[in-house]
């Protein structure tokens, strides 16, 4: 997949906006991703590292959050156990594998930096109204770039290892609405204005 949109990048090629459809809308896919703000394309449309030893060490963090509903009994049932399983724990197991993705995120996504992190914290709420564990991951680093990949990379795995650690109850889990909240201490803030 990287190289077709490497090649595409560099050719000056066309594709139709929606591949499935079969409407003569076509976008040209040299339209400017560098220009757009694509960091990790050069402006040959070549993937690379972005290079951020010019970048101001700063205090940097972020917030990032997911959900995992259950079917209604199920979510009582979690509830009512305070979290436990035949397994364990489902919320300290995910707690634990959320730290460890965090601290390995530059392993999973190709261009990511290896960042020595400062914090990482992970709550779970249940929520009731929708019978979900709703998982939040705190990521903090003093360094050259940010943490966003990492809170969020802590969110997915934890919300996987809950699927992971109730599966064996239903299988009509579904993780949902992952997604940054905030970021501060770089270039620019970000804070979800839906929260």
């Amino acid at each position: 997949m990287i190289y077709k949109i490497t090649r595409l990048l560099k050719s000056k090629e066309t594709m139709p906006m929606n591949p499935n459809s079969n409407t003569d809308v076509e976008q040209n896919t040299q339209t400017d991703l560098t220009a757009s703000g694509l960091s990790h394309l050069d402006s040959d449309g070549d993937i690379n590292m972005v290079d951020v030893s010019g970048k101001t060490v700063t205090t940097r963090e972020a917030h990032a959050t997911g959900q995992v509903r259950f079917p209604e009994g199920i979510y009582t049932q979690i509830k009512a156990a305070d979290g436990m399983t035949k397994k364990g724990s489902i919320t300290q197991t995910a707690h634990i594998a959320g730290i460890m993705a965090a601290k390995r995120t530059h392993e999973l996504i190709p261009l990511c930096h290896p960042l020595p992190l400062d914090k990482i914290g992970l709550t779970f709420d249940y929520d009731d109204s929708i019978h979900a564990i709703t998982v939040t991951a705190t990521v903090k680093v003093t360094h050259k770039t940010g943490v966003e990949m990492e809170a969020l990379t802590a969110v997915s795995i934890a919300c996987l290892t809950l699927y992971d650690m109730t599966k064996a109850l239903s299988h009509d889990i579904v993780i949902d609405d992952i997604r940054l909240i905030t970021k501060t201490g770089g270039k620019s803030d970000y804070n979800c204005s839906s929260i």
